[in-house]
This record gives C-alpha cells, structure tokens and sequence, in this order.
C-alpha cells in the first residue's frame, strides 16, 4: 500500500545467499536452498531514479526496479495523444544501469472516468481507449519497440546509444486491486474483466510476454467493495471461468506488523494457488517496513533497529523458501524515503534517509547488501 510514484515531469541477483545464522521461524522449509534465482531482488523508487540511485543498486546486488506506467500522466487529455516523456527517462535511467524493469499499469484519466481509481471496463470507449493504451505501451517498450529502436544510436544531443537493450517483458495490470486506495469498487469480477481485456490485448502484439496480476495488499482493513483480503480476491479470482490462462504470475504485498505476520500472508496466498492447482510464479511487488518510531500510530513502522531486524527476517524467510513458492523477485518498498505524499510511512521506508541529492545511507542498506551479496557502495 503506498502512494504512486512520482516521476519528474509527470506526476516498487544471481548470489549465494547465506543465512544459516538466522533461526528458522515458523512456516519454513527446513533444508531449503538459500541460492535465489536471477533477478530476485528488486527494488521500487518513490521517485524516477537516478543514474547515481541506478549504480548503488546494482552495486547492492538489485537487478530489476518496479515502475508505475500511469495511464492518467501519460494520456492526461483526450486528444493530446501520448506523451511518453517522464516514463523514457526512467527506463533510460535503468536501462543504462542493466535493471531490468517491471511496470505497473493503471490509473484512469479523468477524461476516461471521475475517479483514477475507476477501473476502465464499463463501456466500450473505455475499453477502447484502454487498450489502445496498452498496444501503444508495448510497441513503445517491448522487445523491439520504438524506444529502444530510437536508442539503438546516439541521440540529436549526442545521447550515447544504450548498449544493451532491456525490453519490458512483464507486464503488471494495475496496483492492489483489492483496496480502495487504488481500487474503487473492490471487485474480483471487475478485475477479472479488467485481466481478461489486458491480456487479449498485449499477447498478440508480444506472445512471450508474462502477465502478472496486481500486487494485492495481504490483509487491509477496509472491507466490502473498500477492501478484501488479499488470499480472498485471489480465490475468488481463480472461480472465475477461464482465469487461469489469463495470467503468468500472482503478485502480492504483505504489509504487516512483523515479519512472523508476513509469512502468514505470503502461505496463505500460495495456499491459495495449491488449492486451485496452479503452480505459478509468485512475485512479491512491495514489501518494506519504516525507520520511524511510530509503531503505535503505523504498524509498518519499527524504528531504525526494527527496520533491519525485520528486514533480516524477512529476506531470510522469503530466500530459504523462494523454491516451494515458486517466488521470482521481491521488490523492496521503497529506496529512498520520501515526504509529503499523504502515504502514512513513506517518509521512512526507504533504504536511505531524504536528504536533498544525496545518498545517505540507513543500517537497512548494509543489511540488504549483506543479503543480497553486493557491496554498499558503487
């Protein structure tokens, strides 16, 4: 659960992971591998990052960042046609870096609907205008797209050429679709709907490309059509007829107090997919607690030490575990804190402190480094 990520202009490792030193808690495996597959750590920026923030990650051991392609900044009017600007710099930014990136896609323009939380499904101009948007998303940033085609030479302002293309191959349709936040109504139909046109619609254009549901917040406190356990909406999402080929991966955010309620979260969810027999990749979109000493207001706030442990266990539960839940990347939430968002923590949940341009280190860091074997600095 966190506020968009605001991008400028316009408006979230193949390493031996040991961790023999941490207790096994409950609901692990014992015995199971800590080596996590390629790609597990991922990260998820409050803001468009930098090429700075791009060299401290992938030196930290992160090789894939989460952004949000937000349909409403993109095509803010209905006959001002795409504008691309503030998304291209963040791709650039990562591509150079060798990230690889998963977007998420969703917020309606307010042309299209009154709320941005409205997903696009009622008529058929919204479907319309909806798909539209996604064919022209992956022509611009698939294998092969305009982007990298335009940045396969130097640039007009002598911009070198990036190298090494990495086009967008996973394709997240929206953000916690079971919380009102982002979603408004709740609905597991609605989504099912929303899923089902996404797909028929990015498949043709790019057939090996993977869909992955919206990472749904693991237990919110509002309920009905405000809010729904995130291990309910997916049951009820696999009931809908034809659900299963719509889909390559199941997303979720396990927000809780501490890591022991975390892993609550994550095996109910993948209960979830053993029940329906569905053994697909498990993706874990946000996941991160703050360094501010406000538990009592907000949960997912441990103080400075709390943010470590829980990190610590976490990242100890998830990598010793990663095999039996088929789990491919875990993103962190979020790399830098960022203030004045209205989102209840996200002025503490990063991995560095605020501080103007820059980077400022919190024990978070060194604890993610050591974790994921990278080292703290570029």
């Amino acid at each position: 659960m966190r506020k968009r990520l605001l991008l400028p202009a316009a408006l979230a490792l193949a390493a031996a992971v040991v961790l023999s030193a941490l207790a096994l808690a409950p609901g692990t495996t014992r015995g199971a591998s800590p080596r996590t597959p390629t790609g597990f750590f991922g990260i998820v920026p409050q803001t468009g990052p930098s090429a700075e923030d791009v060299a401290y990650m992938k030196a930290g051991g992160i090789e894939s960042i989460r952004l949000p392609l937000l349909w409403s900044s993109v095509q803010p009017t209905r006959n001002g046609g795409y504008n691309w600007s503030a998304f291209d710099g963040a791709v650039e930014t990562a591509a150079r870096g060798g990230l690889q990136i998963m977007p998420v896609l969703s917020s309606t323009p307010h042309w299209v609907a009154r709320r941005e939380t409205t997903m696009p499904i009622d008529s058929a101009a919204q479907r319309q205008a909806w798909t539209a948007f996604l064919r022209a998303a992956v022509k611009r940033y698939g294998p092969g797209g305009e982007f990298w085609v335009a940045h396969a030479t130097e640039g007009p302002n002598y911009e070198p050429a990036i190298p090494n293309p990495v086009p967008i191959r996973t394709w997240q349709i929206w953000n916690e679709a079971n919380f009102f936040y982002f979603s408004f109504p709740v609905s597991t139909s609605r989504y099912a709907k929303l899923l089902t046109l996404s797909s028929r619609t990015i498949k043709p254009l790019q057939p090996s490309a993977k869909i992955v549901l919206a990472g749904l917040f693991g237990r919110p406190n509002a309920h009905g059509v405000r809010g729904m356990p995130a291990a309910t909406f997916l049951d009820r999402l696999y009931k809908v007829p034809g659900m299963k080929s719509r889909f390559d991966g199941i997303a979720l955010h396990p927000y809780a107090a501490n890591s022991r309620v975390l892993e609550d979260i994550v095996e109910e969810f993948h209960d979830v997919t053993v029940a329906h027999h569905d053994r697909v990749p498990m993706y874990i979109t946000e996941m991160g607690w703050g360094s501010q000493n406000d538990y009592e207001q907000v949960s997912f706030e441990q103080g400075i030490g709390g943010q470590v442990r829980e990190l610590r266990a976490a990242y100890g539960y998830l990598t010793r575990n990663w095999r039996r839940l088929d789990l491919r990347t875990v993103y962190w939430f979020s790399w830098k804190d960022l203030r004045g968002t209205g989102c209840s923590f996200c002025d503490s949940v990063g991995l560095f402190y605020e501080r103007g341009k820059r980077l400022r280190p919190k024990p978070a860091w060194r604890a993610f480094v050591g974790i994921a074997g990278g080292r703290a600095r570029p």
